[in-house]
């Protein structure tokens, strides 16, 4: 997994709870907590973190993860503002992930090994996005979404019908963006 979500995630951590809660949960996890952005590391050090964050705020390790997607998203919008300011709201933005954004990614963390997105829209104005990455990080997708909702000051609502964490091929997320 490339550096930069293991930055993500220490700058949500201190962000939110301060340095101490950061060096408490790399303690806990029993890792160094030298990640640079542009290092990869293996995904079990992100597992061992969340579960360390876990077992700190006795919160479910999807619940950690799906908050930490939309604590980086205010953290993403400011590095990289020309995968947002092209769009004008969370369809805009979610369009462009496939096509535009995780393209860009690879560039610039080359090896990204990034999740691949499927959509479709219904006529009630619903949309299903399917999710699969070997990863199976659909919470964090989940919290990505309602971050960069709130980005475009909008509101969504997710449901999540099927999901590989379930013993299903990939994740559907279904999302309705409020007016």
């Amino acid at each position: 997994m490339k550096g930069i979500v293991f930055s993500l995630l220490e700058d949500a951590v201190t962000r939110v709870h301060g340095e101490d809660a950061w060096d408490d949960v790399l303690e806990r996890a029993d890792l160094g907590g030298a990640y640079t952005t542009l290092g990869s590391y293996p995904d079990s050090d992100l597992f061992a973190l969340v579960a360390a964050a876990s077992s700190v705020t006795g919160d479910e390790p999807q619940a950690i993860i799906r908050w930490f997607g939309r604590e980086s998203m205010p953290t993403l919008a400011r590095a990289y503002p020309a995968f947002f300011v092209p769009h004008t709201d969370l369809r805009s933005f979610l369009g462009a992930l496939n096509d535009i954004i995780h393209p860009e990614v690879r560039k610039l963390y080359p090896g990204a090994d990034v999740p691949e997105f499927g959509f479709s829209h219904a006529p009630d104005g619903t949309i299903a996005m399917r999710y699969t990455s070997a990863r199976r990080l659909c919470a964090f997708a989940e919290g990505l979404i309602e971050g960069a909702a709130a980005h475009y000051g909008q509101t969504v609502h997710l449901s999540q019908p099927t999901c590989m964490l379930r013993g299903d091929v990939s994740c559907t997320i279904e999302l309705r963006v409020d007016a």
